[in-house]
């Protein structure tokens, strides 16, 4: 682990190296024709004993542990056409997360769930073509430093009012419940149910990509966006399920940009339905208790019954040039299981994002968050009976509590492409489990992009 440790520190500091001098040459031309980043991502964390008078097969292990996890990702595009550029991002990732990423709905890697295998291996993450179409004359420069030209080409010149079309294989997340506060485990807070919005199950593989299309109708002060994108064949797994017409997420989102005294921000409302071959939570209970089937299988049903809807709202404002606070809640209806991201049917958080200014640290970031999640009904009574999800399950729920987390890290720019953070979590109520815990969670990151 130290060899390994050493290694990466090795590697960071040699690539932040020629990443600044990269950019003080001016090398990279503008506008842009071809677009050429990369990111690198290690991530150190563990927790001390905690007390667990049981386990299931799910469980976070009460044990002391530590993993480390790593992604490393290339960002390629091209402009075809007017308007239209295509982007292709291979992927290294490896290692894993504690408990082999279990027994906490809101876990602490955000980076895990992009790690299929333990051992590196490549991955082609994203393949897409986006297309700009103009509403007007009107157009902006995107004038972005490199450093945020990540699938995007720097010095294009974008209609302020357009319809953008995005077809291939991507992530949800790379266009919905956007949060410039809390977003980004690989810079700023690392737990699931901070990145995202935890009771949004996004269509999504193990990785967290899939394959469709999305449209956006975007203006300067609001913007529209909807995507159509294949399920996984099984929860959380890796192949897609290519019946559309029976597995299939639909994702609408409405955006409204706004200024309060001249300081900026944004609400957002999502809306969501999918459809796939998920387990219902009370059919599994009946067929347990009639004998029918005691396999409580929900995870790899050969039935098209999983429909599940739900709702969420994301809002940011700034309060001055170096603070900005945020907040989300989400629910869905937690009927069926959990499919894509993470066991989570109700999840409220918020936080505040503080700039180093004051402390002659301009470029360094302190994080303060706080999320609470739960489950519904149907879930826990699965839980209690002994049910497993792909993510967690004691063995028993007998003493529900609702997962509350506390998380806060400072983010150091050593360089203008590297940074290194620490990271506290506090998390109570594992798995909504008051019998367990609580976790405290630390953890060290690394991080270059340029």
């Amino acid at each position: 682990m130290m060899r390994t440790a050493s290694f990466l520190l090795f590697f960071c500091i040699a690539a932040s190296t020629l990443a600044q001098r990269d950019s003080n040459l001016n090398i990279t031309p503008a506008p842009e024709k071809w677009s050429y980043h990369f990111q690198f991502t290690g991530i150190m964390q563990g927790h001390p004993d905690f007390q667990a008078p049981y386990s299931g097969a799910n469980s976070m292990g009460a044990k002391a542990e530590q993993d480390f996890s790593v992604t490393s990702t290339l960002y390629l595009g091209r402009k075809l056409w007017k308007g239209a550029s295509v982007y292709v991002n291979p992927e290294i990732p490896g290692g894993k997360g504690m408990s082999s990423t279990l027994g906490i709905a809101g876990f602490p890697n955000g980076e895990c769930f992009r790690i299929g295998d333990p051992s590196p291996s490549l991955y082609l993450g994203r393949i897409f073509l986006r297309q700009y179409f103009a509403i007007g004359k009107d157009c902006v420069c995107d004038t972005a430093n490199g450093l945020t030209c990540q699938n995007q080409l720097c010095g294009e010149v974008i209609p302020k009012k357009r319809i953008t079309l995005t077809l291939g294989k991507f992530s949800m997340a790379d266009m919905f419940d956007n949060n410039s506060c809390s977003k980004d485990p690989r810079t700023r807070f690392m737990n699931w149910s901070l990145m995202s919005n935890g009771a949004w199950d996004y269509p999504a593989n193990t990785r967290g990509y899939t394959w469709g299309f999305a449209v956006e109708y975007i203006t300067p002060s609001y913007a529209v966006r909807f995507a159509e994108t294949t399920e996984p064949l099984v929860a959380n797994g890796q192949d897609f399920d290519w019946n559309i017409s029976k597995a299939r997420g639909e994702t609408i989102e409405l955006e409204k940009d706004y200024r309060i005294k001249e300081k900026k921000g944004a609400v957002r409302l999502l809306l969501y339905r999918n459809l796939s071959r998920a387990g219902l939570y009370k059919t599994a209970i009946s067929n347990l208790l009639t004998g029918v089937d005691t396999s409580m299988n929900v995870n790899n049903g050969t039935a098209y019954t999983g429909v599940k809807y739900g709702i969420g709202l994301n809002a940011e404002q700034s309060l001055s040039d170096n603070a900005s606070v945020f907040m989300r809640a989400g629910w869905n209806d937690g009927r069926s299981a959990t499919w894509a991201f993470t066991e989570i049917d109700q999840t409220i958080s918020a936080g505040i994002d503080i700039k180093g200014t004051r402390w002659k640290r301009p470029d360094d970031i302190l994080g303060i968050a706080v999320v609470a999640n739960g489950i519904s009904n149907d879930h826990w009574d699965f839980l209690n009976y002994g049910g497993y999800g792909f993510l967690i399950g004691d063995g028993k729920l007998p003493h529900y509590g609702a997962e509350t987390i506390g998380e806060v890290f400072y983010s150091i720019q050593l360089a203008r492409s590297l940074w290194f953070s620490g990271d506290y979590q506090y998390v109570q109520n594992p798995a909504y489990n008051r019998d367990r815990g609580p976790v405290n969670v630390w953890a060290l990151r690394a991080h270059v992009e340029f």
